[in-house]
């Protein structure tokens, strides 16, 4: 299924949409996480979307992959377990937004993988984007730890991001092999159900059974996360990694506003400054080489 590049708009405003669907699925699982825990709130998210999709998938004309792409499904799934796990465990100690400009460390990393895993050709604008964005980044936390004493529990809510940022980076290479051999359906399913069949091994230790309103962000995080997996994964079947990830910076905008609307949470002066580099970065990795550019 591997497809020509697409120059156009299309796979960059793909992505915008599934990174905002991400944000407000992160905030209701923000929620969701201190209700019940981390885990509990993951696995169960996971677990009702593949519910949802899993039908659609085999009513479409799904069916079981050969051997080379079920092992991509495979390895993105327990990644994609692992990341998820830790980044809602950090959700729970750190605000919103924080954790999301933390974690734009991801891309960075993922320019190069991209070059290693996938033979991806890493332009200079796409590298100054990511450090322009990953300036941003670095403006914005450091404002927070200029103002704030870390605590303990923020300090390991810290090495947890950081953990989940490792392996998100590694998820967007995978991403990238897995949409250009597989239909969006296809790939949000399998992500679904072999991320909860990893966690299901815990499920006896630690899982704590949801009530009221948690069942309800809950759900809502299931359906926003397929929703946006489906998304990106159209936007990264028709564009290179490098081109796409520098858009993952603008999920803090989103996080910013939703953490603001959900939790309250403020927007400090540095992290005003840091989203105008964000933007900048994903500006710079976006727009169109003149005709004379694409031949170099």
């Amino acid at each position: 299924m591997m497809r020509n590049p697409d120059h156009s708009i299309r796979p960059i405003l793909a992505t915008m949409a599934g990174i905002a669907l991400f944000s407000a699925m992160d905030a209701v699982m923000k929620s969701a996480s201190i209700a019940v825990g981390a885990y509990s709130a993951y696995l169960l998210r996971c677990a009702i979307g593949f519910l949802v999709i899993a039908p659609i998938w085999w009513l479409r004309g799904g069916r079981m992959p050969g051997k080379a792409v079920l092992r991509v499904h495979i390895i993105r799934g327990v990644v994609v377990a692992f990341m998820g796990w830790t980044f809602f465990a950090s959700l729970v100690r750190l605000p919103l937004a924080e954790a999301i400009a933390i974690s734009f460390v991801a891309p960075l990393i993922a320019l190069y993988l991209a070059a290693l895993l996938l033979g991806e050709r890493v332009e200079r604008r796409a590298v100054f984007a990511a450090l322009l964005g990953l300036t941003g980044v670095v403006v914005i936390i450091g404002g927070r730890i200029g103002r704030e004493k870390l605590t303990e529990d923020a300090t390991v809510g810290l090495l947890l991001i950081g953990l989940s940022a490792l392996l998100y980076a590694w998820n967007l290479v995978l991403q990238r092999q897995q949409a250009l051999v597989s239909r969006p359906a296809e790939v949000t399913t399998f992500q679904n159900g072999v991320v909860t069949l990893v966690l299901l091994g815990g499920a006896p230790f630690l899982l704590v059974w949801p009530e009221g309103r948690a069942w309800l962000e809950i759900g809502a995080g299931a359906l926003l996360a397929v929703g946006a997996a489906l998304f990106l994964a159209w936007a990264y079947a028709r564009a290179e990694t490098q081109r796409l990830v520098p858009i993952e910076y603008t999920g803090f905008l989103w996080a910013s506003l939703f953490g603001w609307l959900y939790f309250g949470e403020g927007v400090s002066a540095a992290t005003i400054m840091g989203a105008v580099l964000i933007v900048m970065g994903c500006w710079v990795a976006t727009r169109k080489k003149r005709p004379e550019q694409s031949s170099l």
